[in-house]
């Protein structure tokens, strides 16, 4: 039996050769921007907890209420024992938020993006999706069975160019786009993908995670940002990034909504989500509503630290890409030191390796300006 094993040491031993080695940090406490990083008080530049909810009072609060009322766990899938009022009034919620008609909320983003696609199209149709893609809609593709092509990153005549030679070939046809980019953070441009969705007769997919209470003057996302409205466009996302819980969801049309709840695998055979996190996320989007000036900071952030590095102001993500994993580590090492938390992101996570900051509301210039200084002077 050992012998069938015998793989996975040299397996490891040529991701270590690679640069490509990974390990866990633990995290101590957490007063968003700072975080306690293996005995060190750091700067956090990693997060995705964009508005800093996730230490918020309120959300924990929230949570604490959620247990003392319903328990720890959903205890079985929505559509059995799992159903809780706190799922109905938060899918309301997300819906109002993005515009659209429902929402369904799923245990994970992830989840959310394996079930809608492979519940949207299966080995009759025709999947088009972004190169640089998140993970999670990669393989909501692979498991759909539906014909995959990936298209350049953002090239959208490559697009229309596949479009051309290939939706008559097929029954249904999905474009599946990051709304942000997870490590590049650049955006997908939603007018060019809502026109040739449009002309195609193609269903269109938008992951929102990273733009949702960051891009749009409320928050809304991406949609928002480009002055859209939801129409048909689906949308999916996650309260685990600038909502600070964790669960994901789909906004759409009410009949999307309805067809997902009977054909969405994901949603349908796993345990809905906990009360605690969903009435976390619940508060999350209260503070987005009634707390503007969160979203403006961010924004202003944003701004502030694009001047800096002298690049186009686009979400709260920033790639500082290096030459090779070697570089990527040695760097992230060196600002650990002088107590900037900005860990290195390798291949094959990302194609180039590089360093992947993240800002949040809770930085202010100083902590953004003693960023800048060290990436200066260590690049």
């Amino acid at each position: 039996m050992a012998k069938a094993y015998s793989w996975l040491e040299k397996s490891l031993e040529t991701i270590e050769k690679a640069g490509w080695y990974r390990t866990v940090k633990t995290i101590g406490n957490i007063e968003p921007p700072f975080i306690e990083l293996e005995g060190l008080n750091v700067i956090n530049f990693a997060s995705n907890d964009y508005l800093g909810l996730a230490a918020d009072s309120r959300l924990k609060v929230a949570a604490i209420k959620a247990i003392e009322q319903y328990g720890t766990g959903a205890t079985g899938s929505r559509l059995l024992t799992g159903h809780r009022q706190l799922h109905s009034n938060l899918e309301k919620s997300i819906a109002q938020i993005k515009g659209s008609q429902d929402a369904l909320v799923f245990s994970s983003g992830y989840l959310a993006n394996l079930g809608t696609i492979a519940a949207l199209v299966n080995n009759r149709d025709l999947i088009l999706s972004d190169q640089y893609n998140h993970s999670s809609l990669k393989n909501g593709a692979k498991l759909s069975q539906a014909s995959l092509q990936e298209y350049p990153h953002n090239d959208y005549q490559t697009l229309e160019k596949l479009l051309k030679e290939q939706r008559a070939l097929y029954r249904r046809c999905l474009i599946i786009s990051d709304g942000v980019f997870s490590m590049d953070g650049d955006l997908g441009n939603l007018p060019q993908l809502i026109t040739l969705a449009q002309n195609f007769d193609t269903m269109l997919l938008i992951d929102d995670a990273h733009a949702s209470g960051v891009l749009g003057q409320t928050g809304a996302g991406s949609l928002e940002h480009w002055g859209i409205s939801s129409g048909e466009i689906i949308q999916t996302g996650t309260f685990s990034k600038a909502l600070g819980s964790l669960g994901g969801y789909v906004a759409g049309s009410t009949i999307l909504i309805d067809y997902l709840r009977n054909r969405a695998a994901s949603w349908i055979y796993t345990t809905g989500l906990s009360p605690a996190d969903t009435a976390a996320a619940l508060e999350a989007l209260v503070i987005l509503k009634t707390q503007p000036q969160l979203i403006q900071k961010i924004q202003a952030n944003i701004n502030y630290f694009a001047e800096l590095l002298g690049t186009r102001a686009q979400s709260a993500i920033f790639p500082i890409l290096l030459k090779d994993p070697q570089q990527a580590s040695q760097l992230a090492n060196n600002l650990l030191k002088n107590g900037i938390f900005a860990p290195a992101i390798r291949p094959p996570t990302v194609p180039t390796s590089r360093l992947r900051i993240s800002l949040m509301a809770k930085h202010n210039k100083e902590h953004l300006d003693y960023l800048y200084e060290f990436l200066s002077r260590y690049t």
